[in-house]
């Protein structure tokens, strides 16, 4: 099954690259079943969030009505960028299997390694500047946030 997972997702990245897209494409899976399907986005809908990845899990929470994919699993044509990766622990998916790695991306001109290596960077020493500032007059959400009684946490 896993394989046939991987293909369809390598089959989307195709997909994508001949329906305008960039060459990525993903699955969420539960057992033997595919719940969503993403391909990239981004160029075809002016969108730097629409990665293949990002767009399955958005399908998936859409489709299952929560935004807890506990319990699934996403195969990518590409090791996830940094984005991605995020939205994948922000959902809460239990494993990735990817195929192509960051660096392979990196060979094809993608910002992956780069945007990685931003991250381990202080703020101070990244590319695009990082300013903090009115950080008390921000905190008065947080505070609001921390005292509600009926919050869903995520």
């Amino acid at each position: 099954m896993k394989n046939k997972f991987m293909q369809r997702a390598i089959e989307l990245s195709i997909e994508s690259i001949n329906s305008g897209g960039g060459p990525f494409g993903s699955v969420i899976t539960k057992g033997n079943e595919i719940i969503s399907e993403g391909m990239n986005r981004v160029t075809v809908n002016n969108d730097p969030t629409a990665h293949g990845e990002i767009t399955a899990i958005r399908q998936a929470c859409k489709k299952l009505n929560t935004f807890d994919l506990n319990g699934y699993e996403l195969y990518s044509n590409c090791e996830p960028c940094p984005m991605c990766l995020s939205a994948i622990y922000w959902s809460y998916i239990d494993k990735v299997y990817y195929a192509n790695t960051r660096n392979d991306a990196h060979n094809i001109d993608f910002l992956d390694p780069i945007i990685y290596s931003e991250l381990q960077k202080d703020n101070k020493e990244r590319k695009i500047p990082m300013i903090q500032m009115m950080r008390e007059e921000g905190l008065k959400a947080f505070e609001i946030w921390d005292k509600k009684i009926d919050k869903i946490k995520y």
